[in-house]
């Protein structure tokens, strides 16, 4: 009794809750007993409210769990640290191991163009007298290479006519033919630009002549070091020190250089905007013609990136001209998406289902590759040479593997057409730093300057060209401004927003508080009570 209220009846527990609640409108069904049509009016008034409440609490609750997200920008200022810089020469080495095979892929280039053009090339495009880099250990493993690899004559080029045109005119692509390991299942790698498929077409030779090398080559005795390709460098004025690059190799953009790779060293602080407080090379861009055809491009690749990132330079960067200084302005935007039920995304990579093949740290780009190449090696029994090997696999070659090519273009297509499942079990990462470029140009050095240029580079550097062709070039990035923007992913409905936006729902249809809300499931209570009291009275009465 002293926890429940006993009534006589539903309907003296009902009148008493009408005229006591806080509920508006409810004591209208009581004033009104007299009148039915209020009375209905005013019930059928009640459920349609009660009808609205909770239609809208329904879509609340259903935004609320489909998780939006809202952009929150904001902007921030203070010093930082100065991004990863990676050059590159363009001029891949000539590898000693293998250059018996370079020099055949030559010639069956320069007869490649001559039948489909007419051109002889073999005097002003390919040079064979090119200094080879010798890998020391590797003699007898260069031996059994040159006698056991041969190139593949199956893959010519060929020019066929172009049957989707609709212009009229008589155009052709060209290409090369691809089969599966039974000699079936063809189709033709085309391009209706003769130059891109020449280039594809050496680019597939020289990988199967790349692999016969050993995963891992040591190229730091090798001669040319950073002076050869860096003839000055500064940062905030201050010379660079030997400490603050790392050397690599890239199969197609020779020999590269990174500049402040991991970012934890004191010296590349960024503390001013402003040309004057960047990074500032003197580079030699001279094309040495190695392996021309892997390259068209003559200059030096550079691309700016974040720190312990492997720079995939096929997909990002930008090239730098030679006889030309480039400034560049850089600007950061710092991207924090929420992860979880909010968003796909990735703090560090650990809980990618994808093992990463590089060793740095995690980017969407290592993910995908690392993807591809196991799918490929699970596909196609061998691996793709630009990218790193899982264990315990090898590298593609099409005397081991006669139709790798058909499988990889295959799976390459698929993988640019969303098809592979490697874009969805690979996220963005949760925090990511992106940098937009502004560059301009200016011709350097100039006509009445080059002579004492030319002479400053000699006598310091050791410079020395005889080429009447402008072969050096100035690169300059700086920070235009060190405020950096920063755009921040945040819940559009929290919990508290879903409470105070149901409270706001239901004082607009019943001008009520929490306190109602109580008054409601007080009711509930005591209809329950009284119902099974009322129960075990008529059950006694009829024992008795």
């Amino acid at each position: 009794e002293g926890l429940i209220e006993f009534y006589d009846s539903f309907k003296d527990m009902f009148e008493f809750f009408c005229k006591n609640t806080t509920i508006h409108g409810t004591i209208r069904l009581v004033c009104s007993d007299s009148n039915r049509m209020k009375t209905a009016f005013w019930t059928l008034l009640l459920l349609a409210s009660f009808g609205m409440l909770y239609w809208q609490f329904a879509l609340m609750f259903s935004q609320y769990w489909a998780y939006p997200v809202v952009l929150t920008m904001s902007m921030h200022s203070e010093p930082k640290m100065f991004p990863a810089i990676t050059i590159c020469n363009l001029d891949p080495y000539r590898f000693e191991l293998v250059s018996e095979h370079l020099i055949q892929l030559d010639r069956m280039a320069e007869e490649s163009i001559a039948f489909l053009y007419g051109i002889n090339t073999s005097a002003s495009l390919f040079h064979m007298n090119e200094k080879n880099l010798l890998v020391k250990d590797l003699s007898s493993r260069g031996n059994l290479s040159r006698s056991s690899f041969k190139l593949s004559q199956n893959f010519s080029l060929l020019r066929m006519p172009d049957h989707n045109n609709r212009s009229g005119k008589k155009q052709s692509n060209v290409g090369f033919r691809l089969c599966d390991a039974t000699g079936g299942n063809c189709f033709y790698k085309t391009y209706s630009s003769g130059m891109g498929a020449i280039l594809e077409w050496y680019r597939f030779h020289y990988m199967n002549i790349m692999s016969q090398l050993p995963v891992i080559i040591n190229i730091s005795d090798h001669e040319e070091q950073i002076e050869d390709m860096v003839y000055s460098c500064q940062y905030d004025g201050e010379p660079c020190r030997p400490s603050d690059y790392i050397h690599f190799h890239h199969p197609v953009f020779g020999s590269c250089y990174t500049f402040n790779s991991k970012g934890t060293d004191p010296f590349w602080t960024a503390t001013k905007p402003g040309i004057p407080y960047g990074l500032s090379l003197i580079l030699r861009a001279e094309q040495k013609d190695h392996i021309p055809l892997l390259s068209t491009v003559a200059g030096v690749k550079v691309m700016i990136h974040n720190h312990n990132q492997t720079p995939f330079l096929e997909h990002e960067g930008f090239d730098i001209r030679p006889g030309i200084a480039t400034t560049i302005g850089i600007q950061q935007d710092e991207v924090n998406r929420l992860g979880g039920n909010y968003g796909k995304c990735t703090i560090n990579g650990d809980d990618v289902n994808v093992k990463l093949l590089y060793n740095n740290s995690y980017t969407l780009q290592a993910c995908l590759h690392s993807c591809f190449q196991r799918i490929m090696v699970r596909k196609c029994g061998c691996g793709y040479y630009y990218y790193p090997l899982p264990p315990g696999a090898e590298y593609c070659n099409y005397n081991k593997h006669p139709a790798w090519g058909h499988c990889f273009y295959q799976l390459y297509s698929r993988l640019r057409n969303h098809h592979l499942n490697c874009f969805d079990q690979c996220p963005k990462p949760c925090r990511e730093s992106l940098y937009k470029v502004s560059a301009g140009t200016a011709k350097w050095p100039s006509a009445k300057s080059q002579d004492w240029v030319r002479q400053a580079l000699r006598h310091q550097n050791g410079y020395n060209s005889t080429s009447n062709r402008l072969d050096i070039a100035k690169v300059t990035i700086f920070y235009q401004q060190l405020n950096y923007k920063s755009v921040n992913e945040s819940p559009l409905l929290s919990v508290n927003l879903l409470l105070s936006s149901m409270g706001s729902q239901w004082s607009l249809w019943f001008g009520s508080s929490v306190l109602s809300v109580v008054e409601m499931f007080e009711l509930l209570v005591d209809t329950l009570v009284l119902s099974l009291l009322f129960c075990y009275q008529r059950f006694r009465s009829k024992k008795t």
